[in-house]
Order: structure tokens, then sequence, then C-alpha cells
């Protein structure tokens, strides 16, 4: 039997997609305008090679801050896709919405007021309860996180299993814009991570030696001396830094 037709116009449109990317060269849809944009760029420098300056939401440009949510849909096709705008690579025909601002209500506390009980995660955020395990949470999370998991942790009360669970969370806000249930998922886990921090996992030794010798003051005049010197004499000492054996070489590792 030979092929529908509807099958070979999506083998068409697909050697054409993949035809403009081997020429260097995709099409991206920013609020609804077409722009030809070289292959290869990230959706953030495809948005400024498109003319768009961006005035905040740009985070470090290349990491993990979260502040370039991006939600994203490739011409027909139903899924949408989330992802963090430093990162992603543009495809052809894609169609960009940019989320500079999730607004997600935080819920105000004292960290030195509460304490982790089974039901403090509940009790502050009580819209967890809601959860239908749809899952929608996890699949919007650029960091690949189990979100639902770890919500599922704090309706337990298990806060350390959480706080682990949530641990690479970059604050984009993504699962909460997603979810039906009105989460705010990221800001659960920040208190979960929080709490485990401060009473449920011993404090490191090497973190209270640091915080003692900042509180008497001991890096002071370094820190005004950095301040002093140019940004070539900065970069000069970082290029020549003592770095510290990996665990591997401390080890004896090849």
């Amino acid at each position: 039997m030979g092929e529908s037709k509807q099958v070979l116009i999506e083998k068409q449109k697909k050697k054409s997609k993949d035809e403009k990317t081997k020429a260097g060269e995709v099409e991206v849809f920013i609020m609804g305008k077409s722009y030809k944009v070289p292959a290869g760029l990230t959706i953030m420098k495809a948005l400024e090679y498109a003319g768009y300056r961006f005035i905040r939401g740009c985070g470090c440009r290349a990491g993990f801050c979260g502040a370039c949510s991006t939600v994203y849909r490739i011409e027909d096709e139903q899924k949408l896709g989330f992802d963090l705008a430093c990162q992603k690579v543009v495809e052809d025909k894609m169609y960009l919405v940019q989320l500079p601002f999730v607004p997600a209500s935080k819920t105000e506390y004292d960290i030195e007021k509460i304490l982790p009980s089974d039901t403090i995660l509940l009790e502050m955020y009580p819209e967890i309860a809601r959860c239908v395990s749809c899952n929608t949470c996890t699949k919007s999370c650029p960091q690949d996180i189990e979100t639902m998991k770890y919500i599922q942790m704090a309706i337990r009360g298990d806060i350390a299993r959480c706080a682990e669970l949530s641990f690479d969370c970059i604050q984009c806000g993504l699962c909460a814009m997603r979810c039906p249930a009105d989460i705010k998922h990221y800001h659960l886990a920040q208190l979960a991570r929080r709490l485990r921090g401060k009473y449920i996992d011993p404090k490191s030794k090497n973190l209270a030696k640091r915080l003692k010798e900042i509180d008497n003051r001991k890096y002071n005049d370094e820190i005004e001396k950095l301040i002093k010197i140019t940004k070539k004499e900065i970069m000069e000492l970082y290029k020549n830094r003592k770095i510290e054996a990996d665990e591997t070489e401390s080890l004896g590792g090849d």
C-alpha cells in the first residue's frame, strides 16, 4: 500500500525543515512575527539576533538562574515545550513566548519560629493537598526534576526527601504556571530545603568555621583590596589561583 497523503505531506515538511537547518538558517516566530535566524543559536541569542533587547529576565545568560523561562511550540505539534532561553537551541518553525515573571504567591514565615514537623509543609502550603498527580509539573521542569514526587513527599511530611529531590530547582516557576491545582512547587521546595539545612541535617563544620571567620571580619582587608584592583588584575588572580585536588586525585584515582 502507498503512503497516505498526510504522511507524504509530513515527510515533505520534515525534509524542508532539515534542508533549512543544514543551510544554516531556521524560521522562528516571536510574538507571532516570523524571523530567519542562524541555526545553532540559543533562544536568547536568536531573540537578540532578531533585534530584541533583554532589559530584564536574562539572568546570567549561560547557566541555571531560571530567569529566562520560555514556552514554545513547534508548528503542527500539539505538545508545548518548556525550557530556558539561555540553553535551548532554536528549531525551525518554533513559536516562542517569553515569561519574565511567573506570578505565584509565597507564604510568609520566619524560619526561626517554625519547626520541621510532619505537617509544617502542608500548613504553609495547604494547596498541595489538591495535587491530582497529573505530572504536568514534572514535564514542565527544564531541570528534569521529579517535581510531582517531591510534592508527594511534602504531603507525607518527609521534609528531608522533599528537599533532596528538589535540590536542583532553579526557581523558574514553570511548574507552578502549569499546575491545575495552583501549587507553588518551587516556593514549597525552598522551604523544605531551608528546614532541612537548619534543623534536620547537622551543620557542616567547615561552614560553621567560615561563618565565624566572616563574623570576625577576617576577610575584610582582602575584600577591600579586591575592590580597588583592576579587572585585569582580578583576571590574573583568578587564572593563577590555587585549585584543590578533586576527590579522585585525593583518593589516588586515575
